[in-house]
């Protein structure tokens, strides 16, 4: 069975090489891997980094956006480049740790679940998570529940894997951060499998990269209204 991991990458030079590790080191049990990583027009050191990478590691494939497009387009590009049997969403930053691989592929294996988002929630509020963020994570989360009768806990979470088939009947139409709303929706219309797994999570702050800013909340309200009418 082979896992793909796609990996959208912007201007993460200080991170890019050690999540790569991390990748590369981590253990998805009887799955192979195949690590794709789109770097969205980045402008700072992360071509150069990833050119490196690409040379060391056969097993990593590098596609590159002339210019910065947004993490959906970034996404969708490594869709396309996918053969796995079940797909890793996997940031470029160190919020998220590969280690939590095979505790969220095991659910699709098992045929329990068809998707499974890994929750940053299962224990509260992550410590250092600023207040604000929480509480927006977790209004756009009930807003989809309610709407959408969605059982989850963290419907942004960066941790989103899925099975081919899920792959193959989702459209996304989106190029930005409202990517998690529009999957999720998308997922629930479908009535798809959705199971949810502690994850581990180390937030990072705006003054150490963190790109999502208030209007990328505001673009995901938006996307929840406009697919409660989307066929």
């Amino acid at each position: 069975m082979l896992v793909s991991i796609i990996i959208p990458v912007f201007n993460e030079e200080k991170t890019i090489f050690e999540i790569l590790l991390r990748v590369i080191e981590s253990d998805t049990g009887i799955c192979q891997k195949q690590i794709i990583v789109v770097d969205d027009g980045s402008t700072d050191n992360t071509p150069k980094i990833l050119e490196k990478v690409r040379k060391k590691f056969s097993n990593i494939s590098v596609i590159k956006h002339p210019y910065n497009r947004g993490k959906a387009a970034a996404l969708k590009t490594g869709f396309s480049y996918a053969t796995g049997d079940i797909i890793i969403i996997q940031d470029a930053d160190l919020e998220y740790d590969p280690s939590d691989y095979k505790r969220l592929i095991t659910p699709i294996i098992n045929d329990e679940a068809d998707i499974v988002f890994g929750t940053r929630f299962y224990k509260g509020r992550p410590g250092n998570m600023p207040l604000t963020r929480y509480i927006c994570n977790r209004l756009l989360t009930l807003l989809c529940r309610i709407m959408y009768n969605i059982k989850i806990s963290d419907m942004e979470t960066g941790y989103k894997v899925f099975s081919r088939k899920v792959l193959e009947k989702i459209e996304i139409v989106s190029n930005g951060f409202d990517f998690e709303p529009e999957f999720t929706i998308l997922a629930a219309k479908q009535k798809f499998r959705i199971k949810e797994v502690g994850i581990s999570y180390k937030p990072r702050s705006v003054e150490h990269g963190k790109k999502i800013k208030f209007k990328d909340g505001i673009s995901a309200l938006k996307t929840i209204f406009k697919n409660r009418f989307r066929g």
